[in-house]
């Protein structure tokens, strides 16, 4: 009997496993699922960067939303392999090409574009002169890097030192301006930030006059674009120095008389055809730089390349980025749009008032247009009543190309023209009376 009762409860419970199975593989599936889901989505993630990989030569769109997602900014243009790039159209400030052109990283020796500005600046207020006399400190002998070994107490003009500057990127020799003008580095280095500050430059600091690396001394590829553009429009002479290729200057110290090479650190001033300028840098940290600068048939591009990894590449990014430009752009000059007709005054001692163009109009056309169809067409105020100040606005002269207004130049007035009074009209009329 107790044989009976265990094969009896023997086949319930195998009766009651088997029953509970199904509930025991559906309970388990769904999280093998999960785990097979999970491994299709990493194995299909795969599968699309290999895909998108593969094709990225040919700008697949899903390239582009992933660089855009990583926060890259997608470029157009030609290919540059350093990190920061910028183009600039010097006359207008157009910028016609940038790759990540805000980000702040050290300078190297291009820091002295802002360096030769203040020099140029000084001599343009007439504080200095360009034949006046600097003696070297120790401090600025003792500067490492690249130099022209200037030694203590030894003399040199500021021609001479602006040459050690633009064409041997010599630190000794800026560290020397430096003091000439402003009495110690750090006060000049002051100068410098506020002038950056005064030209838009929000990515900048400078913390040495030299561009040796120190601690929160950093540019951005935009603004030494923009430091470069102030030097060489509103100080063109600096060509004269920054285009020597070979020269030699002369120590004279208590040693004796020697002379000294200096060599330009700029190849571009022998391998391109249109350069024109204008600084090299590079140290451990900051890599390789360059602003290049160039002009051909009256466009003048700036160039500018941060952290290139060799010297090679920082010159070849730059003479792609100029080509480049060169090939996009046009510019359209009236540097002589004539003198306008004088402009009537109502109420005034005199009826009329001399009037002229505010300046020169300047227009970039990068997209292929043909700028003999600009127009231009006078629109004056319709009534322009006195009293009439010198530089008041009277109208404008307006361009137009192909019917679109591409921009304008101011009309003003030359002289003043006062308010007339009871006397003036008073002899206004007697004066018709008579007639």
């Amino acid at each position: 009997m107790k044989r009976v009762l265990a094969v009896v409860l023997g086949l319930v419970l195998l009766l009651q496993i088997q029953a509970a199975a199904p509930l025991l593989v559906s309970a388990e599936e769904p999280e093998g699922e999960e785990t097979t889901v999970e491994e299709t989505e990493e194995d299909t993630e795969g599968e699309n960067v290999e895909a998108e990989e593969a094709p990225a030569e040919t700008g697949e769109e899903t390239t582009e939303e992933e660089e855009v997602q990583e926060g890259e900014a997608v470029q157009e243009g030609p290919e540059v392999s350093a990190p920061s790039a910028v183009l600039m159209e010097a006359s207008t400030g157009t910028v016609l090409y940038e790759k990540d052109g805000d980000t702040a990283r050290p300078p190297a020796s291009v820091t002295k574009v802002m360096t030769m500005l203040l020099i140029f600046e000084a001599v343009e207020r007439g504080d200095i002169s360009l034949d006046d006399e600097v003696t070297t400190s120790e401090y600025a002998a003792s500067m490492g890097g690249s130099q022209v070994f200037l030694e203590p107490g030894e003399v040199q003009t500021v021609d001479t030192l602006l040459k050690c500057i633009s064409v041997a990127s010599a630190n000794d020799a800026c560290v020397a301006m430096a003091e000439y003008i402003c009495g110690n580095e750090e006060e000049f280095v002051n100068r410098m930030n506020q002038r950056a500050g005064e030209l838009g430059m929000e990515n900048t600091n400078f913390v040495n006059c030299n561009g040796l690396d120190a601690d929160g001394h950093e540019t951005s590829a935009r603004d030494i674009a923009l430091m470069s553009r102030e030097l060489i429009t509103k100080h063109p002479q600096i060509r004269d120095y920054c285009m020597i290729w070979m020269e030699n200057i002369t120590h004279t110290t208590s040693k004796g008389t020697s002379e000294f090479g200096l060599t330009n650190t700029n190849k571009l001033v022998r391998q391109y055809e249109y350069a024109t300028g204008l600084k090299t840098g590079s140290t451990g940290e900051a890599k390789f730089c360059v602003s290049a600068t160039a002009e051909k048939n009256g466009v003048e591009l700036i160039a500018v390349i941060m952290a290139a990894e060799n010297s090679k590449e920082r010159f070849q990014d730059a003479v792609t980025l100029l080509n480049y430009g060169f090939g996009k752009c046009q510019l359209y000059t009236d540097e002589e749009p004539g003198i306008p007709a004088p402009a009537e005054v109502e109420g005034g001692v005199e009826d009329q008032v001399r009037a002229e163009y505010s300046g020169s109009f300047t227009y970039l056309d990068t997209s292929g247009a043909n700028l003999n169809h600009i127009e231009k067409k006078e629109q004056r105020e319709e009534q322009i009543k006195a009293p009439v100040r010198k530089g008041d606005v009277l109208g404008r002269l307006t361009y137009f190309l192909d019917g679109k207004e591409i921009g304008h130049v101011d009309i003003l007035a030359t002289e003043d023209v006062e308010k007339a009074g009871f006397l003036d009209h008073l002899k206004e009329a007697a004066g018709e009376l008579r007639l």
